[in-house]
Order: C-alpha cells, then structure tokens, then sequence
C-alpha cells in the first residue's frame, strides 16, 4: 500500500476493519499497530512511519482479522485477572465474565487459610486456577484438560505469565511451583478431594453454536463451547462427580450461561450439593454458581 505515516496506517486499516464488520474497528486497527511495533500510544504517536517489518507485521495481522480471527489469537496474548496469558486456538479465549467466579470465590472464602487445594475442571489457558492461586497464596491446584496441548499451554503460563505488575517477581515464579496441568476427562483420574472446585465448563446449546459470532463458531474450539443439545451435558458430569472431589466444607463454582441457572441448581441438588447463591457479572447476569458440600454444615 502507498501509507508512509502511522496515521495513514491507522486509517487504511481501518477502513479495512470496518469493512468486514470488525466493531470498533479504529481502536482494534490501533491495538494492532501496537502489537506491530511493541509500542505503547503515545510512542506510536510520536512515530513518523513504520519499519518495512512493522509494515509486514501489521498488514498479516490485518488480514487475519479481516477475516475474523481472534485479536488474542493473533497477538497470543490475553489479559485476566492481574495475568497476562498465552491463548491458543487449542483453548478458549478467557473473557472478562469469568472473573466473576474468583470475586464470587473471594467473597465465600474470604481468609486465606480457609483455601488449601484447588481444583479446575476444563483448565484451558489455566486462567481461573492461576487467579485464584493469587489470591491463595499458600494454596495449591491441579488443572484438567480434555485436550493435552491445552495442558501444556496452561503449564507455560504457570511458569511464564507477567502477573499483570501486582506481584512480587518472587510471587509470580511461586506459580509454577503450586500449579499442576494434567489432560483428562474432567475428574475421571482423580482420588483426592479439594476445598475449592472452580469450573467454565462448555454450556452452549449444540444448535446456537454456528450462530454465534465468526470469532467464536469458527475460531474457537467447539468441545469449549457445545454443551449438547441443552447446553446442561457438562453440569450432569461435573455435578455427579463433585460430591467425590469436594472437601467437607469446600465449594465448587461453575460459571454458567445466561439463563441457566435454575436448571443448574436442580442438577447440583440432585447430586446431593447444597446451592449457596450465585455471583453476578457486571451486566447483572448470573455467574457464577456456588455449591456447597453438605457435609460442611452451611
């Protein structure tokens, strides 16, 4: 293209964006000359130009995201919490909706000492066990994976994430020495019970999966997102499982999708599981789930 300016590069890309239906297209084609260069905005804005790597850089990843791609795929890198993650397309991208389930966490346990083991079941990037292990610091967890690659990833981040600056370097190396990634089928490899079982399992129904949005149905990975024909074939799983997993006196929470609360809650109470509210994300939608062990006497 004939752009010499970083404003022209803005601009081209842009109208690139918005061309294919990307939303807010003017801050996305910004956020990818950032990653283009490794500049942060002000210091792109006292560039004159780009390099003819920087150019090649951010016009591949232009492309990419025309045609829908994930941003966190594209630059690997996806904040949560106080982490900065690797992402993949073998896991989900984490979403700002699954902090609820560690502020819910942290409002029914809110010492420290009450959380000795952690358990998350569908891991992923290993973001909800990674949080949570901030919180506890005297805490360990072991993260599960259908997939083996997704075990892995979350392994590297345990060893690899920045911490998001609200860690000691001492803090975020710790990590890796109290988290522990293994592939399985959700709980089917484990004995011990944990004080705390955290889980996004996939709750979508089969049929909404290709309606959703190309970022999602094409890119992401499908056994992250199908939940089976009502959305609820992970919760039958995991709420059957939980009464061997869970501590006397532990919790489990599971991220829900909008609506599903209710029937959630009956499958808990089938289980045995004593509902003990439920967290709201920041569009009041219910959460994140809590369920008790009878056997804890709450």
């Amino acid at each position: 293209m004939s752009c010499q300016t970083v404003a022209e590069w803005l601009q081209a890309g842009t109208q690139q964006l918005s061309g294919a239906g990307v939303e807010e297209p003017r801050a996305e084609a910004r956020y990818l000359l950032q990653w283009a260069t490794g500049l942060d905005r002000l210091a792109l804005l006292q560039r004159n130009g780009l390099s003819h790597d920087e150019r090649q850089r951010y016009w591949a990843g232009m492309r990419r995201r025309v045609l829908r791609e994930p941003m966190a795929y594209i630059t690997g890198r996806q904040g949560f919490w106080t982490l900065d993650l690797e992402v993949s397309p073998a896991t989900l991208i984490p979403r700002p909706d699954s902090e609820c389930l560690i502020e819910t966490l942290l409002s029914v346990r809110p010492e420290p000492s009450a959380v000795r083991s952690i358990l998350d079941l569908g891991t992923g990037t290993g973001c909800l066990l990674l949080a949570a292990l901030t919180a506890y610091r005297d805490a360990w967890g072991i993260g599960v994976d259908l997939a083996p690659e997704a075990a892995l990833l979350a392994q590297r981040n345990a060893h690899c994430n920045t911490g998001g600056g609200k860690q000691s370097e001492g803090e975020r190396s710790r990590l890796s020495e109290r988290a522990f990634f293994m592939a399985g089928n959700w709980g089917d490899a484990l004995q011990g019970r944990f004080d705390v079982v955290l889980s996004n399992p996939p709750y979508i129904e089969s049929a909404t999966v290709p309606q959703l949005m190309p970022e999602v149905a094409t890119f992401e990975p499908g056994r992250a997102l199908d939940g089976g024909p009502d959305g609820l074939d992970a919760y039958r799983l995991i709420c059957g499982r939980l009464p061997d997993l869970l501590a006397p006196g532990g919790c489990a929470i599971l991220e829900l999708g909008q609506g599903q609360e209710a029937a959630v809650t009956a499958l808990a109470s089938q289980a045995g599981l004593h509902p003990a509210g439920c967290g709201r994300d920041l569009g009041g939608i219910a959460r994140a789930l809590v369920l008790e062990n009878p056997a804890s006497g709450i």
